[in-house]
């Protein structure tokens, strides 16, 4: 699964750290009220009633449309829960890809935090502020300060983590968050209706039939729109071992044997012993395959081993020690 990489994390969440300028934009928030007729918004809203900024299409009051007039507002919010600030635009595709993903994780916390959507159109100097440099950027808000970023497309899965390791920090720094999580009876927030993706529900159910053809069409014609999606991306290899596995004879493992140069005979042995679970005996051989052939051979056999590292979690012990076998093979 792709996982935002920790030191480009890091790094943003630094350099974020020492370029946002929330006092000049609070200056500039406090000019724009005093023009204008309509009073300003409440910073002392509690986190299960109204918050500052119009609450998203009115399903939520913890999904918060956010203009540079009261944004200042949300910033004061984060003295008491995180503010996780989306900067997106309407433009943008990764940006439509993951802000209904922000959006249900926000309905379900409950108010243990909010999320503060801008749009950069017609709020540029909020991106000017934190230095935005690339559209998703999400940046979370803990008492009035930056304290980590992402500017990249993530799956629900890699967001819930992020979000949960966030609270996790800032739990006893921030009373609201455990008021909120005590008021919803332990974190859960409204009830969200699960969304399915008509693409994965079609590519699954051809798959379910044995349609493999097709449920490898779906998952490719899901990843050519969206490169970066980690479901497609291990759905096809799942789907695609599992095709291959289904055809295979009952005595491949012998052949293979009896044939050690048949480069052929040991990837269907190695599918044939990892679908009966001997998941280091595959992957061995195709390590020693690696070290007996050269040239076209040695990378058909690296580029199989590598496909089947992808049906284990990345930090899978065999795996890793897999990895380093096969470049001490390579090297």
């Amino acid at each position: 699964m792709t996982r935002p990489d920790p030191r480009k994390t890091a790094a943003l969440s630094a350099a974020l750290s020492g370029a946002v300028d929330l006092g000049a934009l609070k200056a500039r928030a406090d000019a724009a009220r005093q023009r204008s007729t309509a009073p300003p918004a409440s910073a002392s809203a509690s986190a299960s009633g109204n918050a500052p900024g119009a609450p998203d299409g009115g399903h939520s009051p913890w999904v918060l449309d956010v203009t540079e007039a009261t944004f200042q507002a949300v910033v004061e919010r984060s003295l008491d829960i995180p503010v996780v600030v989306e900067l997106t635009a309407a433009w943008s595709p990764e940006a439509g890809q993951l802000s209904p993903i922000l959006e249900k994780a926000a309905r379900a916390g409950g108010g243990a935090w909010i999320l503060a959507r801008v749009d950069l159109d017609a709020n540029p100097r909020v991106g000017q502020a934190f230095g935005v440099q690339s559209v998703p950027t999400v940046v979370a808000l803990a008492a009035g300060q930056p304290v980590d970023a992402f500017a990249q497309p993530l799956s629900d899965v890699e967001f819930d983590q992020w979000i949960n390791r966030l609270l996790d920090a800032l739990r006893d720094r921030l009373p609201g968050i455990r008021a909120a999580e005590a008021a919803s009876g332990g974190g859960g927030g409204e009830p969200v209706e699960e969304f399915e993706d008509p693409r994965f529900v079609a590519a699954e159910e051809a798959f379910e039939r044995g349609e493999f053809d097709a449920a490898i069409a779906a998952y490719e014609a899901i990843l050519a729109a969206e490169p970066a999606n980690a479901e497609a991306k291990a759905a096809l290899a799942q789907v695609r071992f599992t095709a291959r596995a289904e055809g295979l004879s009952s005595d491949v493992v012998a052949a293979a044997d009896a044939a050690p140069d048949d480069v052929d005979a040991q990837l269907a042995a190695a599918d044939a012993e990892l679908a009966g679970q001997d998941v280091e005996r595959a992957f061995g051989r195709l390590i020693d395959t690696v070290r007996r052939v050269f040239g076209e051979d040695r990378d058909r056999v690296r580029e199989h081993l590598v496909g089947l590292f992808e049906l284990f979690p990345a930090d899978d012990d065999r795996v890793a020690r897999a990895r380093r076998a096969l470049a001490s093979a390579l090297f």
